[in-house]
């Protein structure tokens, strides 16, 4: 059966699979933190590159300054694997070529443990931290007291002010100096305006704190010029690889060549074993499509759609987090509406329009029922909408959310979705 293809081993698991891209064939999909890769990017994630253990790095430190790598086979603990360490050397160069960073590891699994790697390379368990509180756009990995973070580290969220949606710097600076954390975390997964990373560095700089940012979010507008870029202020990245960089999933961390000594060994053999590297090779694709002057106009676009999304549902009535977008994702804050995001996001679904549930600052419902829904621009734009269609979807969204209980509406809608999304056909279903 070896030679025999998906279908015939396993027609159960192949329908399934083509049931899902069939769903998103059919529906609008606003989830900020998906996106569809290119071919070439499932391609090589499903390369016959998995069978080989490649523990350790295509390189070894130089014994005479020990914070230089040099291009060394030495570095792996298992033979075999010559191609392997090209592969991996090509990522290497190409992200930290795209971002402009000295040291780049792209080994990490995700985004949550190449955050995991760099708390264990910098810090003691019970050090301070500071990190966005999770409820006013968080991440679990940064301090969430159910998370692995929260109970390691001793996390002292900041927030937003309430009325403005943007953070509240000056707050942050003054709690900074009362915890003294090691680490301040900045970026966040709900956050729709730019973060301004010269403060955060002034702010590190006084309480004598390193700089940790996690681009997961915007790291493909970043490397499409839509975006401040966090490198010349951070002293670590961390970003996953998929979201708007449109590769696989995985992640990868950025810093400078002395601190990249500390990570090397938090990833192996701190926290990660054998790397894959099907999914290493999907990343160096991905960073050569992002220094195409193509990926240039697609992150352009992907902010461009999220602010004609988010003028229209304005002028459709709802109230957004910050009255707007700078980036590729919207908050949409229902307090004034008689219903949770929770339930929201299920007529919606319904209707054919994929978003989630999300926290707003100062929620009073509980995270599981919300009162705010988060939409993004990346998956959409990259099947081709444009101004005309997402203005559409806000409208949609306003007609669904408007009688929720309206299932002639729901249903009405789900078709007309249904036949604006066969204009725009997703790439080529490759099993």
């Amino acid at each position: 059966m070896m030679n025999k293809p998906l279908r015939d081993v396993d027609p159960e698991i192949y329908q399934l699979i083509k049931e899902e891209y069939n769903r998103v064939m059919t529906t609008v999909q606003l989830i900020a933190s998906e996106n569809f890769p290119s071919r070439a990017v499932l391609e090589a994630t499903g390369a016959p590159l998995q069978h080989k253990y490649a523990e350790g790095f295509p390189y070894k430190r130089s014994k005479k300054t020990d914070n230089v790598r040099e291009w060394d086979k030495d570095g792996r603990y298992y033979e075999g694997n010559q191609i392997m360490d090209q592969i991996e050397r090509v990522a290497i160069e190409r992200a930290q070529k795209l971002f402009g960073a000295e040291y780049a590891c792209v080994q990490l699994f995700s985004g949550a443990p190449a955050n995991e790697c760099v708390y264990e390379a910098f810090l003691q368990f019970g050090d301070p931290v500071m990190a966005m509180d999770l409820a006013n756009g968080g991440h679990l990995s940064h301090g969430s007291p159910v998370n692995f973070s929260g109970k390691r580290y001793n996390f002292k969220p900041y927030g937003v002010i309430e009325n403005t949606g943007i953070i509240d710097y000056d707050k942050l600076s003054e709690d900074a100096k009362e915890h003294k954390p090691k680490i301040i975390v900045a970026g966040a997964t709900a956050y729709p305006r730019h973060v301004d990373f010269r403060k955060f560095r002034e702010i590190c700089d006084s309480v004598g704190a390193l700089l940790l940012v996690d681009m997961s979010h915007f790291a493909g507008l970043v490397a499409g010029k839509a975006h401040p870029s966090p490198i010349p202020y951070a002293d670590i990245t961390t970003t996953t690889t998929h979201k708007t960089l449109r590769g696989p999933r995985g992640a990868i961390i950025l810093a400078d060549d002395i601190k990249g000594q500390a990570i090397d060994r938090a990833v192996f053999p701190g926290i990660q074993a054998g790397p894959h590297l099907n999914e290493i090779a999907a990343k160096a694709v991905c960073f050569h499509l992002c220094m195409q002057k193509e990926f240039e106009t697609y992150a352009q676009d992907v902010v461009d759609n999220a602010r004609f999304l988010a003028d229209e549902l304005m002028l459709q009535g709802f109230k957004l987090v910050s009255d707007g977008t700078d980036t590729h994702l919207i908050l949409v804050d229902l307090r004034e509406r008689d219903y949770s995001g929770n339930k929201a996001a299920k007529a919606l679904i319904k209707a054919g329009i994929c978003c989630n549930r999300n926290m707003v600052p100062g929620d009073p419902r509980p995270p599981m029922q919300t009162s705010g829904i988060r939409l993004g621009s990346p998956f959409m734009t990259t099947l081709g909408f444009g101004e005309d269609e997402f203005r559409m979807v806000a409208r949609w969204i306003q007609r669904v959310l408007h009688d929720i209980e309206n299932e002639g509406e729901i249903a009405m809608v789900k078709s007309e979705i249904a036949d604006l999304c066969k204009k725009f056909p997703h790439p080529e279903f490759l099993l």
